[in-house]
């Protein structure tokens, strides 16, 4: 993913409202489950870290990330953002990878 895109898609979640709320019991199966399948929905999720939550948000997202198969967008305090293309209905469209410019 590129800065750009990354950029582009923080932009999309500053509106989004938090789908998912990790707490004291951190991630477990049924959340990774339910994560992929709001992905596959959307492909643009926010996820939100209580405070009750000892483990870093850091490291939630790239546990999520990996399980989910996703890319994390950015982690900022407690909040967390993800992306997947959609497999089925795409509806985020990227702006275009930059080319490498040699010389």
């Amino acid at each position: 993913m590129t800065s750009k895109q990354r950029a582009y898609l923080k932009s999309l979640a500053m509106s989004l409202e938090p789908v998912y709320q990790v707490g004291k019991a951190t991630i477990t199966p049924e959340m990774t489950k339910g994560i992929d399948e709001v992905l596959e929905a959307r492909e643009l999720i926010k996820i939100s870290v209580l405070k009750n939550c000892v483990a870093d948000p850091k490291e939630i997202a790239q546990i999520l990330a990996e399980r989910t198969h996703s890319e994390v967008v950015q982690v900022i305090g407690k909040k967390i953002v993800l992306y997947r293309k959609s497999s089925t209905k795409p509806k985020i469209e990227l702006p275009a990878a930059d080319k490498v410019k040699k010389g």
